[in-house]
């Protein structure tokens, strides 16, 4: 499944690396890709491995704000 998801307060290369390592250690991720300038997480995976809950926690988990 593709999702895209709005998150609020990335801001640097660094939170990019952030959410992207930490989005992408979960298994059943297939890609996860941020784009900052339109704060959005675009991510693949497998529904039967890991939830879009899952994947929203581990972006708020690095301090961030998914709002959709």
């Amino acid at each position: 499944m593709d999702k895209t998801l709005k998150v609020e307060g990335m801001t640097c290369g660094h939170c990019v690396s952030a959410v992207e390592g930490s989005v992408g250690s979960l298994s059943g991720v297939e890609s996860v890709k941020v784009n900052l300038d339109q704060g959005q997480v675009n991510v693949s995976y497998d529904t039967a491995q890991v939830s879009e809950e899952a994947i929203k926690e581990a972006i708020d988990d690095q301090g961030f704000d998914v709002v959709s």
